[in-house]
């Protein structure tokens, strides 16, 4: 029995979809069920015809994976493990939040994967997690180092990495596949998704940076590949399209039919909107896209070499327009 962890996010909808369009039979772990409405939509955007009898394959559990109690009910009788949840903020009020639930959650899968002898799991890092190789393509070898601008979310998602080679240390056959930003089908309210919602208005600047995304679609059919391979002990950096955040903007936006950025923001500029809006934040309670660590990382410049993955797995990568495509088509959809 295969569970999934953080099922009713982006990606954790897209592996659902995945694995039971692929013959397999799910639990799915979520915080609220509330959510679940938005995985009945995805399967009926990819599959309208058959998501009824997909979500069918589908044994929802509502529950934390801080709770150990929970969790010895969870583990009961499952053999294969993805374990998607994570928390993603880059404000750093959040820093310890982060930390429970990417650090914390992940050692206690680890710790129960290896009490009821799971067969294997898949662990979804971040690129976050990597370090960067200021001299060309960045690979799965470039040690992750700790810097002054390092994001609590990079922090936390290396600490979490961490959890996970000691897992393995200890016996545990596991995989880790290290994401982009990934895009997809879902809720543009948040997370990297919320670059639809600000590309449809329309841009005016850019940051100087570059990094890379990366289809949703692709993620999970790299991961369902991986985990039922002969691969463990070994990491693979998952990634689309590498670009900088100029060429983003404006291919999102040309394909939006929205105004394209023609102005780059100095940096200097960035973080002082970035401070005023991340201090009355804590505040408010309500979050904007912008802050500090957004900001510096915005202005980095990052490209990434998959030819490992490529190896291992037969996935041809979607191009961005494919992707926004895929993503307007489910909006109109809905």
């Amino acid at each position: 029995m295969i569970l999934v962890t953080g099922a009713t996010g982006l990606l954790g909808s897209h592996l659902l979809y995945e694995l039971i369009s692929n013959g397999e039979s799910c639990v799915a772990l979520c915080h609220s069920k509330s959510k679940i409405l938005q995985v009945t939509d995805l399967f009926k955007f990819y599959n309208p015809t058959k998501a009824d009898e997909y979500l069918k394959k589908i044994t929802w559990k509502e529950g934390d994976l801080l709770d150990i109690f929970f969790l010895k009910e969870l583990f009961n009788g499952i053999t294969h493990v993805y374990h998607c949840a994570a928390k993603v903020s880059f404000f750093k009020a959040d820093f310890s939040e982060c930390m429970r639930q990417n650090r914390e959650a992940t050692a206690n899968v680890v710790n129960f994967c290896l009490k009821y002898k799971v067969e294997k799991l898949c662990y979804v890092s971040s690129t976050a997690a990597i370090g960067n190789n200021p001299k060309g393509l960045t690979t799965e070898s470039d040690k992750w180092e700790i810097e002054d601008n390092n994001s609590g979310y990079s922090i936390s998602k290396f600490s979490a990495e961490k959890e996970v080679w000691r897992g393995i240390e200890e016996g545990l056959s596991a995989v880790i596949i290290n994401p982009c930003v990934i895009l997809g089908p879902g809720n543009w309210e948040s997370g990297s998704l919320s670059i639809f919602k600000t590309g449809k208005k329309g841009l005016l600047f850019y940051p100087s940076g570059s990094n890379a995304t990366v289809d949703a679609r692709d993620v999970a059919f790299c991961m369902r590949h991986l985990m039922n391979s002969n691969i463990q002990s070994e990491r693979f950096l998952c990634v689309g399209t590498n670009q900088s955040f100029k060429d983003l903007f404006t291919n999102v936006c040309s394909i939006m039919k929205s105004s394209i950025p023609k102005y780059q923001a100095p940096k200097s500029i960035a973080l002082f909107f970035a401070t005023i809006l991340e201090f009355f934040s804590r505040f408010s309670g309500k979050k904007s896209g912008l802050s500090v660590e957004t900001v510096h990382s915005a202005y980095k410049n990052i490209s990434y070499d998959v030819s490992k993955i490529k190896v291992a797995v037969p996935v041809k990568f979607k191009t961005l327009q494919e992707t926004v495509e895929n993503v307007l088509k489910a909006r109109t959809n809905q």
